[in-house]
């Protein structure tokens, strides 16, 4: 082992993947007249054919900006980690590059005036807005573990907000589609000036902050001892930081995994002084993106859709990651204590139960009776009514919606239980993502899939992940920084096909889109039937099992001596959780908090013990997804905010504000 980390040095990785990158441009060229002609067409026109046209005003520029763009994403990743002493910290995990697109996304419909004063200042105020906001939530634990989490929940809660916008601004934001999917096609050298003189000056800054910035290694006593401002340093390391990753967004949209592999990457090379991450970041970062915009390059003549490279990076990058992801020092190596209650023990459970019980009732009535209906959309005032045909149309609506909230309830309550992590959800660690990949690529490559084979191939998805998530974090002990690694390693490549498929301009886009957003619109009374009955059914199945899920939080050695089979227990839940998520996400899609918000408030509420715990999150879960129908259908009626983003922004609202009281 010690042999194989003497071999890999940055020098080498770099490299490669030069030579990669050199070799594949290469082939790239040979359609366009060669190294020869692209040399001679690379300051100004050697002829005015076509060949030359490309080469001048595409091909060598789309080449700088990837290599620009690689650049600044990397040295953005490299001082985030640096600053937060944390190794999962990147514009993508932090949820600055998300909260950039939404910047621009915001100006482009309230004050497109903006855009003209300066693309990368608006992109900046959305990262720095998104960097704040994620600071504010951990600002009580700055742990790796919680500043992780407060980023993945923002970056959710973000890409949600721009799902909504999305949907109801199609025509106006319809070219930010493939840009914000991550764009590096080049008509000219006007970006290339653009963006170049910027990341020289936070270039320039980010090597002067190097040597204060090398004292965070040492503990904030010692650093002070030092004479070091520790709030100055840390605010200009973040602010350098942001604005590198805001002039990238800014240019070529959002491009993802870069600014998380390339530092790693050098890490894991042997760069170990600041210094040293700092310019193999650079080159690693700069050389990643390059190549994988030529492999994209070489294949776009074979596609006849536009795939964006940052998607294109994420589906070949978040792979590399899972690799490196159980070489990473992130903590002691110990496993993670069991899961403490939030909150005190209630001594009646079974009342407290009752009371959840009565509230989802009194939520499915008024989601049933009461509302807009279309003879009064004009009208600021609820109506009640009793009609059957509205009613028809409801009622299936609220049993989808609440069996789908059982079904994610009860598999984020297993998936806690199971790795002993309250930060586990199937939204966070990538399960729902995995199922909607498998969804999505049935829905592109079979014609006409049937519900049960949509179904088959979600649990499938979602087995496929499950399993990547038990073979890395296996030996770790379930470390919950490493799980969340792995959600975002395998919510990157979800990201990435589901930027391709709405770029890709298929009519059946509009159909992805509408059922990633999570509609119950559609859903008739067979369906909501299946879906409830799944969900009591799913209940029902696990009741039993509450045994395993008291004693497996425990330990393997502990549960081993009471008499579990710790293998097969898992595997068996697992596999639960699969078949559940695979369920929901076919009917919510894969954004709704609910599967970490619902156990998260069940504890809290004092239900600690396994079987208390699972029906409170189940009744909890049905109670958040009821409310999300209804009230996404209220708030801008006729138009209608789809449970699922609904449940996002309910969600995450909630989770933000208990995670900043931590």
């Amino acid at each position: 082992m010690q042999v194989a980390e003497r071999r890999l040095t940055p020098a080498r990785a770099t490299l490669v993947l030069l030579l990669l990158c050199v070799a594949i441009g290469w082939m790239s060229l040979s359609s366009l007249g060669g190294v020869s002609g692209a040399l001679s067409n690379l300051l100004s026109l050697h002829t005015t054919g076509a060949e030359s046209l490309i080469l001048h005003y595409s091909w060598w520029p789309r080449l700088v900006m990837s290599l620009l763009a690689g650049g600044g994403l990397g040295l953005a990743g490299v001082l985030m980690q640096q600053v937060l002493r944390n190794p999962l910290a990147s514009p993508t995990t932090l949820g600055v590059a998300s909260g950039a697109n939404l910047g621009l996304m915001l100006a482009t419909l309230l004050a497109p005036g903006l855009l003209v004063l300066g693309r990368e200042w608006v992109a900046l105020a959305g990262g720095a807005a998104a960097m704040a906001l994620v600071f504010a939530l951990s600002w009580r634990r700055l742990t790796p573990g919680v500043v992780v989490l407060a980023g993945l929940v923002v970056n959710l809660y973000f890409g949600a907000l721009g799902v909504v916008m999305l949907l109801f601004h199609q025509e106006e934001l319809k070219g930010l589609l493939v840009w914000g999917a991550g764009s590096m096609a080049q008509n000219g050298w006007d970006n290339v000036f653009y963006l170049l003189p910027r990341l020289v000056i936070a270039g320039a800054a980010a090597i002067w902050l190097t040597r204060p910035l090398a004292l965070l290694e040492l503990d904030d006593a010692s650093a002070r001892s030092l004479g070091v401002s520790l709030r100055f340093l840390r605010l200009s390391g973040l602010g350098v930081a942001v604005f590198l990753t805001g002039c990238v967004v800014s240019s070529v949209g959002v491009i993802g995994f870069i600014g998380l592999a390339a530092p790693n990457i050098a890490r894991m090379a042997g760069a170990r002084k600041l210094t040293q991450r700092l310019w193999w970041s650079i080159a690693i970062g700069a050389l990643l993106l390059a190549t994988a915009d030529l492999m994209l390059q070489k294949l776009a003549g074979q596609m006849t859709a536009l795939i964006p490279t940052g998607a294109t990076t994420a589906i070949l990058g978040a792979p590399l990651l899972l690799w490196l992801i159980p070489k990473l020092r992130l903590t002691q190596g110990r496993p993670p204590a069991p899961a403490q209650s939030l909150g005190p023990r209630h001594p009646m459970p079974w009342r407290r139960l009752a009371g959840f019980g009565l509230a989802m009732i009194a939520i499915m009535l008024l989601s049933l009776l009461a509302g807009h209906s279309a003879e009064h959309h004009d009208s600021s005032q609820w109506t009640l009514t009793l009609m059957p045909e509205i009613l028809d149309w409801r009622w299936p609506r609220i049993l989808a919606a609440a069996g789908s909230g059982i079904l994610l309830a009860i598999a984020g309550t297993l998936i806690q239980r199971i790795t002993a992590n309250p930060m586990a959800s199937p939204e966070l660690l990538g399960i729902s993502g995995g199922a909607a990949i498998a969804l999505m690529l049935t829905v592109f490559v079979v014609p006409g899939p049937s519900n049960l084979l949509l179904v088959s191939a979600g649990t499938l998805g979602a087995l496929a992940t499950l399993v990547v998530l038990v073979l890395l974090n296996r030996r770790s002990g379930f470390q919950p920084e490493r799980l969340l690694l792995c959600g975002v390693a395998i919510t990157a490549i979800f990201d990435g096909v589901r930027s391709i498929v709405l770029a890709g301009g298929d009519p059946r886009g509009q159909q992805v889109i509408a059922w990633l957003s999570g509609s119950t619109y559609y859903v008739d009374s067979g369906a909501s039937l299946v879906v409830i009955g799944l969900a009591l059914v799913a209940g029902i199945v696990a009741l039993p099992l509450t045994r395993w899920l008291d004693i497996l939080p425990l330990g393997a050695a502990t549960s081993q001596a009471l008499g579990i089979d710790v293998e097969r227990a898992r595997l068996g839940l697992l596999a639960l959780v699969a078949l559940l998520t695979a369920c929901a996400t076919l009917v919510v899609g894969p954004l709704s908090f609910v599967g970490l918000l619902a156990p998260h408030m069940a504890r809290i509420l004092g239900l600690s013990r396994a079987r208390f715990h699972l029906l409170g999150a189940a009744l909890l879960g049905a109670l958040l997804m009821v409310l999300a129908d209804w009230l996404g259908r209220q708030l801008m009626f006729p138009q209608e905010i789809p449970a699922g983003l609904m449940a996002s922004l309910i969600g995450g609202t909630y989770f933000m504000w208990g995670l900043s009281r931590r």
